[in-house]
């Protein structure tokens, strides 16, 4: 099993070491000793990164721009095997997302729900509501 010293999940986590530690000290991330250095279990990261990515979607979930909504109903989910296609009527416009089949599921999407194309660049993000 891999280990990582708490500077090395730092960086992968994208926080500074110092927030890291705080983490590691508060008993968020679970760090033990190992000669001079603290070491975080790889599983026991991956658990925390995931934690971690929850969170920051709920706090940003509210934030999110109005810029380039489009609010409309689905009217096509069409599944495979790893991927995913749905279709929104935004007013005048149909809006096709190729997404995963496994984001779909989590999203709950179906035909008469309603939900907002978000068109970044060449991106389509889709909200529920």
């Amino acid at each position: 099993m891999q280990h990582y010293t708490i500077s090395e999940a730092a960086e992968l986590l994208r926080v500074s070491t110092a927030t890291a530690r705080r983490w590691a000290d508060a008993g968020r991330s679970p760090a033990t000793q190992q000669g001079s250095k603290r070491m975080i279990p790889g599983p026991a990261l991956a658990a925390f990164c995931v934690e971690l990515a929850r969170e920051t979607a709920e706090e940003h979930e509210a934030t999110t721009s109005a810029r380039n909504a489009m609010p409309g109903v689905v009217t096509a989910v069409t599944l495979g095997d790893v991927t995913a296609q749905v279709e929104i009527q935004a007013g005048p416009h149909r809006v096709v997302s190729l997404l995963t089949r496994e984001a779909v599921e989590e999203l709950g999407l179906e035909v008469g729900n309603q939900a907002t194309a978000r068109v970044k660049s060449t991106s389509v993000h889709i909200d529920l509501g």
